[in-house]
């Protein structure tokens, strides 16, 4: 054999990686014994030898253009005779004119993040070695397909690293093909295998191009049915190619429940071989026969939890950190924290203790880089059935409805436990954290919990006060001291004030008898620490106004402001004042590894430029909280005028809600602080390091946990570890979609239940700000760089206070999650735009441009 041509059997295992999934695997099962049709690989030496005789260069990797001219030059370009040779006698040792399946495989296929499924060309029924030559140079030429050039541009791969192989199989005249899923790729639950079947060649079924049937397998059982109506049939042609051919409907399954049961069992032993789920195809021929004639890993499912105690006892998650309104992956050091942050909670706020803090409780779970809690034993009991669901539900209501669909699984039944033991449990824990007394003084002197608030503050303040000739290793020492010991603890100190606030407020609404009415005494909120924030950056605006940074502002770039400030050739506008007493806040702040405002103000100056084409002075922000604020105190003279009894209890428990919800932002915002002092001295010990050549950069000390940092400064050089690291951050930063609540077996248990849609067309989600506004939607991922027209409604995943910035200038918001208390709707109720909230995929099913209405008292959204 040459180097260019191979047997399944003669592909060596530094072969494998070069020709990519699909070539790679046959020649193994083969091995294996699994029933794969005999073939060759034309290796991408072949391909690399033909690109180069091409004269294929850098110029062709600029655009679309210059993709089909590659197309052109290959398809123009002679096969190498030596490389023509070698094709035809492995062709040859298959049979005379032997029908084959000739097909491609690129190396930047079945990628952790992108499976190319589709992007290259497969061309059945190729007889004879002039047609095998010519399939294999479209196959080369398929690699510069528009679809495949534009996927790659999609997963941002390199062009110049890509190369193709061609995967020659002897063609399986099929009676039945289809495809097989060896987990459920829309839920995601491992071990079940989802089968689609169709007669003739499984191309009907890749393609699209007929409804199969459907069936799904678990546990050796067919627990899913549903037959197709198999309108088309593909079929190979005596003498080579393939015809489609139209029949008429058909309700009687093309396989036996014998053939979907050993289907299944196929997919069981090719995911045995490989180690990971996998998206085969199959074929059964004239004889009966089950043929395996592709297999690729499943590269969209979520990633398991590490920690999973058994197998055989399935677990619920909780990502915490979707519900802060967080999808994106966090950091080494963002995870590092959080690990301590979640060893203080089980410590010190419910007395279990961690054996190892720096690995966090049993309770806190890893999955896919983000946060998420073992909520097992809360969906098991009856306590955790009444009390997650109603915290969620004000907090994040999607998550909330997920958990309640595990109520009614057997899998998570009730594990009795005495209701006195748990009450009593719950009652000494609030009296140890002093909640009923924070509770109790801040009803009947908010003034009081405002101070209390404030002293908290100054406490948290100074505990994170280091002095600035600290070495390396102190500064370690005292982040890990910090955040074990004195970042959590204020939320249990601070948080029943404002709990104090909405129990005045339920207690309003059972006066009034109309919960939604009283939702409007909370615009205009003062004490609120966002608002302030946004305020004052509305304030800046007025200063720019006035200075000689007014023209810059309307004809530069964010960007360009950014560089004007770092360089100090930007007016004075009072930038630098603001950042020192918010430059700690930051879009997904609550993951030290990401740049807080005073690390960068580039997202600051755009919101500001942004801000200057607002003209009218009735919807200047300052202006709108004065009418907010205005509006709330009418409703409450309203709601008491109409109230037919207890009208000074209404007033008084309007009143106490107004003057203390506001503290609902302020645990964040100590938090956030507390985390800004951790980023700070993360950055001093990267600097360290970098400069001792242990990291390449300050900034890769974030790619790094507390424990690799420690060994850094030890003398250990973490160049590699580094890497690695920032490589699986950057493939889950393109992960779309993250499950809320999800199983041990990988179940997203969302999507087993999620209704797409209302019946006329409307997106249901949960009302946050009343009104009704029609306008042209923006959907925004990341409000870094982007720019909100005034009055458009913004359509997020979510938000925190990084966002709130976009909020001023929005006719409306939409979000994918939160509830009705979340941060997104207290800030629009104040900001009176209206809100829904926690509506499913929004940031796909609405699209920018698109006019949307959104009725915030309902709590849906129409699209037009």
């Amino acid at each position: 054999m040459t180097t260019w041509s191979r047997d399944f059997e003669d592909i060596s295992a530094d072969m494998l990686a070069a020709v990519g999934g699909k070539a790679a695997n046959l020649g193994e099962l083969t091995r294996a014994g699994l029933p794969v049709p005999p073939g060759f690989c034309i290796t991408t030496d072949a391909y690399k030898e033909v690109a180069a005789l091409a004269g294929i260069s850098s110029r062709f990797f600029g655009g679309s253009h210059d993709a089909a001219k590659a197309r052109e030059l290959i398809l123009g370009t002679p096969i190498p005779s030596e490389i023509s040779k070698a094709i035809v006698s492995a062709y040859e040792n298959l049979g005379p004119d032997v029908p084959v399946a000739v097909r491609s495989s690129a190396t930047a296929e079945d990628l952790p993040f992108a499976s190319f499924a589709g992007q290259q060309d497969t061309y059945l029924n190729i007889v004879g070695a002039d047609a095998v030559l010519d399939a294999v140079r479209r196959c080369w030429a398929s690699l510069w397909t528009d679809r495949a050039y534009a996927y790659r541009a999609t997963n941002e791969i390199d062009n110049r690293t890509v190369a193709l192989a061609v995967v020659i199989q002897r063609m399986v005249q099929s009676e039945v093909a289809g495809v097989l899923f060896t987990a459920n790729p829309v839920t995601g639950r491992r071990h079940e295998y989802v089968i689609d079947a169709s007669p003739g060649l499984g191309e009907a079924v890749v393609s699209g191009a007929v409804n199969p049937d459907h069936f799904v397998v678990h546990d050796g059982e067919i627990v899913d049915r549903r037959l197709g109506d198999k309108r088309v049939v593909i079929r190979s042609l005596p003498g080579g190619g393939t015809e489609h051919i139209e029949r008429e409907s058909t309700t009687d399954a093309c396989v036996t429940d014998a053939q979907v049961i050993a289907l299944a069992e196929l997919g069981e032993r090719v995911e045995q071989h490989y180690g990971s789920p996998q998206d085969t195809e199959w074929a059964i021929d004239a004889d009966g026969e089950l043929w395996l004639t592709q297999s690729r890993p499943i590269t969209t499912l979520y990633p398991l939890p590490v920690r999973t105690t058994s197998t055989a006892d399935t677990r619920a998650y909780f990502s915490f950190t979707v519900a802060q309104g967080l999808y994106r992956p966090i950091t080494p050091s963002g995870l590092a924290a959080f690990r301590l942050l979640a060893s203080s909670v089980s410590k010190d706020i419910l007395g279990l203790p961690v054996a190892d803090p720096l690995a966090g409780p049993s309770g806190f779970v890893e999955i896919g880089m983000r946060g998420y809690i073992d909520a097992t034993a809360a969906v098991r009991s009856e306590a955790g059935r009444f009390i997650m669901p109603k915290v969620l539900g004000v907090m994040e209501a999607r998550s909330g409805k997920a958990l309640r669909t595990l109520f009614d699984d057997p899998r998570f039944s009730l594990v009795p436990a005495p209701r006195r033991k748990v009450i009593g449990r719950v009652l000494r824990l609030a009296l140890r954290l002093r909640v009923p007394y924070r509770v109790l003084q801040a009803i009947i002197s908010p003034q009081l919990a405002h101070q209390f608030v404030e002293r908290v503050g100054d406490e948290i303040r100074r505990r994170i006060a280091l002095p600035s000739t600290a070495a390396p290793a102190e500064r370690l020492d005292h982040v890990q001291e910090v955040l074990l010991r004195h970042v959590f603890p204020v939320v249990p100190r601070v948080l029943p004030s404002a709990a104090a606030g909405f129990l005045m407020l339920g207690l309003a609404s059972k006066i009034v008898g109309r919960p939604g009415e009283v939702q409007a005494v909370l615009r205009g909120l003062p004490n609120n620490i966002t608002t302030e924030m946004d305020l004052e950056l509305w304030n800046l605006v007025t200063r720019i106004q006035q200075s000689d940074a007014a023209e810059l502002f309307g004809t530069e770039s964010a960007e360009e402001l950014g560089k004007r400030y770092q360089t100090g050739t930007l007016p004075d506008i009072g930038l630098t004042e603001f950042l020192e007493i918010w430059g700690d806040r930051a879009v997904a702040e609550i993951d030290v590894g990401m740049p807080r405002w005073s690390d960068d103000p580039t997202h600051i100056l755009g919101v500001l430029a942004n801000y200057m084409r607002l003209d009218d002075p009735d919807a200047a922000p300052d202006a709108v909280f004065a009418r907010g604020a205005a509006q709330a105190e009418a409703a409450i003279d309203r709601l008491v005028a109409e109230a037919p009894r207890r009208k000074r209890l209404l007033r008084f428990a309007l009143g106490r809600a107004r003057a203390l919800a506001g503290i609902r932002e302020m645990p964040k915002y100590f938090m956030v602080i507390a985390l800004g002092s951790v980023r700070r001295h993360l950055k001093v010990i990267g600097a360290e390091l970098a400069a001792a050549g242990r990291i390449a950069a300050p900034g890769d000390v974030f790619f790094l946990d507390f424990q690799q940092i420690r060994a850094a400064l030890g003398g250990t050089a973490l160049h590699d570890v580094v890497s690695r690291n920032r490589e699986s951050y950057e493939q889950e930063l393109r992960r779309r979609r993250i499950p809320r609540v999800m199983l041990s077996d990988g179940t997203d248990v969302e999507s087993v239940s999620q209704a797409a849609a209302t019946e006329d067309g409307s997106l249901p989600g949960t009302p946050a700000s009343a009104g009704t506004v029609t306008g042209t939607a923006r959907v925004v991922l990341d409000p870094v760089g982007a720019r909100l027209e005034p009055g458009e409604i913004l359509v997020a995943p979510s938000t925190d206070p990084g966002w709130t910035p976009l909020f001023l200038t929005a006719g409306g918001l939409v979000m994918e999650m939160g509830g009705a208390n979340s941060h997104g709707a207290v800030v629009a109720r104040e900001y009176g735009i209206p809100a829904v909230v926690g509506v499913a995929d929004a940031t796909h099913r609405i699209t920018t441009g698109q006019t949307i209405t959104v009725d915030g008292a309902t709590g849906t959204v129409i699209p037009a």
